[in-house]
């Protein structure tokens, strides 16, 4: 949390790959018995208040299924499809505010169950005034079942999104009945099978979410499979955009505006000043440069899009990644917290400006280097967000220990 006072920790049992579907969980989602969110006071480690889903699948993985923005945390239920909304109160508790997914507004559920009662009665009472030989075939029609008739509430919403934005383009009837057939049924169970991937928060009222296939959402090559990218107002509970066959549109709004893509809290000062190719010329240069060398521009595209929606505090606000302050090989270290290719030779960060010298290095693993130089390692690094502090993490693929190096400042 920005106050520094609180954490939030979470902890699962193992996964279940062959757990079946019910109660409305999707098909090929895993299950895990017990995720449990715990929010603990730092000062002492007493655990304030704990948050638990009981056969669910939160993706807790760089946080890809949960993201904190201010006091408001975003939890992804891929299994079944629902978007928590909690607050983080200063008091210590976690606060349901609202949960989106099958339902958007908050009187949703109680309208339903409502009209199917109205339904139900209607149905009651236009069998008793059949004849009596026709009354028990049709008393099963008087359940309505609602899980069975209706689309989720945010599916609801994004079809009808896309439907009008289809209808509107075209004036003459004929046109627009020719266009809607071909854009929208032909494409329409597809649509539906659409899942939710991933969500992060743009600001308090809007969520860039992503949605994908079923493969996709549990696949650690999601990349390879097609997703489309909505942002939704929680307020209005509407679509507000949505794209899918434009990626050339959301990535020129990426490029031009990527710092409104990372929601940082205006409280904090620090995340303010994190380099990116919106606000720093020597990352938009090197992001051209990136661009020209793609052998595809649709494939780079795709790739610079594949990070949206942002995972939560997934870059280091730390000075030494101001790329107005020094240079270093963004292959093997930069803000971004991912594992990367790792090598024996220290990493070195030179001064953009005059004299241009080398100002310092970092090497993890062993200091005497790797006795096998054919293994291959990856490694991660953690900087402290203000101080002269980093931790470097280095493994090999062949279950060797890890190497865990503390660097300060001499």
């Amino acid at each position: 949390m920005e106050s520094n006072q609180l954490g939030l920790f979470a902890t699962s049992t193992a996964q279940i790959h062959d757990a079946p579907a019910v109660g409305g969980a999707v098909h090929g989602v895993p299950s895990i018995e017990k995720i449990t969110f715990l929010l603990l006071r730092l000062e002492d480690g007493e655990i304030l208040d704990k948050k638990v889903f009981s056969n669910d699948f939160v993706n807790l993985t760089h946080n890809m299924g949960v993201f904190l923005y201010d006091d408001l945390l975003a939890i992804v239920s891929l299994r079944y499809q629902t978007i928590h909304i909690l607050q983080i109160r200063d008091s210590g508790n976690l606060v349901d505010v609202r949960a989106i997914g099958e339902f958007c507004r908050e009187d949703d559920e109680l309208f339903l169950n409502s009209n199917a009662q109205g339904m139900a009665l209607s149905d009651k009472n236009k069998q008793l005034q059949l004849p009596g030989n026709h009354i028990e075939n049709h008393l099963h029609q008087g359940q309505p079942n609602l899980g069975n008739s209706f689309l989720s509430g945010i599916k609801q919403r994004l079809l009808s999104f896309i439907f009008q934005g289809l209808w509107n383009e075209e004036r003459d009837d004929t046109l627009r009945i020719q266009r809607l057939r071909k854009k929208f049924y032909f494409h329409f169970q597809d649509y539906v099978d659409l899942i939710i991937w991933k969500v992060q928060f743009l600001d308090r009222h809007h969520l860039l979410i992503k949605f994908g296939s079923v493969d996709g959402g549990v696949s650690r090559n999601a990349d390879h499979h097609p997703a489309f990218v909505a942002v939704y107002n929680m307020d209005t509970t509407e679509i507000v955009s949505f794209y899918q066959n434009s990626p050339d549109e959301l990535y020129l709004l990426f490029e031009q505006f990527c710092d409104h893509f990372h929601a940082t809290s205006r409280n904090s000062m620090y995340m303010n000043f994190i380099s990116s190719h919106s606000n720093n010329i020597h990352a938009l240069e090197q992001l051209r440069s990136i661009k020209d060398k793609a052998s595809s521009s649709a494939q780079f595209v795709k790739k610079m899009l594949a990070s949206l929606p942002f995972s939560c505090q997934s870059q280091s606000p730390s000075p030494y990644f101001d790329q107005s302050l020094f240079r270093f090989d963004d292959k093997l270290i930069s803000a971004t917290d991912r594992h990367r290719q790792s090598t024996d030779h220290p990493i070195k960060f030179i001064l953009r400006r005059h004299p241009y010298s080398l100002k310092f290095k970092i090497k993890p693993g062993p200091e005497a280097g790797s006795m096998d130089g054919r293994a291959k390692k990856i490694s991660s690094f953690l900087f402290h967000p203000i101080l002269p502090l980093a931790l470097s993490v280095q493994q090999t693929l062949f279950l060797q220990p890890s190497v865990v190096n503390i660097h300060f400042r001499r």
